[in-house]
């Protein structure tokens, strides 16, 4: 469910609030995918694992790519949904592992547009899924989630 109907994220804080307040209403999982502060990209995770308890929440900061890409919410979905219930007590490294892939995808797609002679800035990209396969099963985790304390 998307925070921006309801919820204004202009911060880090504002993040980790968002995610409180949607914990309150019954999930005990919360991923942000993509928060721009300060012209950066985040990626907020929060994982309450009892009620009542204070959940646990970190953070992966995300490079941007200088692109327009179709596609990238649903593969990010997707990979979350696939990671976590690899790994269902772990999320934090469910999402290591599907921005580690989502951005390898991205890398190689704006490789192969460039070779290709496209002004990678000028119109929506399409994802390269299929050349990408190795990197979405068995991702080389290059993005890491930084625990808030």
């Amino acid at each position: 469910m998307p925070c921006s109907n309801f919820l204004r994220i202009v911060s880090e804080q504002d993040g980790r609030e968002a995610c409180n307040f949607i914990h309150a209403a019954g999930p005990s999982k919360v991923v942000i995918t993509s928060i721009n502060v300060d012209g950066k990209l985040l990626l907020i995770g929060s994982h309450q694992k009892e009620k009542g308890q204070p959940p646990e929440q970190f953070r992966i900061p995300i490079p941007k790519i200088p692109a327009y890409f179709t596609g990238t919410g649903d593969l990010m979905t997707a990979l979350l949904l696939g990671w976590s219930n690899k790994y269902p007590d772990n999320l934090g490294k469910a999402a290591e592992l599907s921005v580690s892939s989502l951005q390898a995808v991205l890398v190689r797609t704006v490789g192969d547009y460039t070779r290709a002679g496209h002004d990678c800035q000028s119109s929506s990209l399409e994802i390269r899924l299929i050349q990408s396969q190795d990197d979405i099963r068995n991702p080389e985790i290059t993005y890491r989630a930084e625990i808030y304390n």
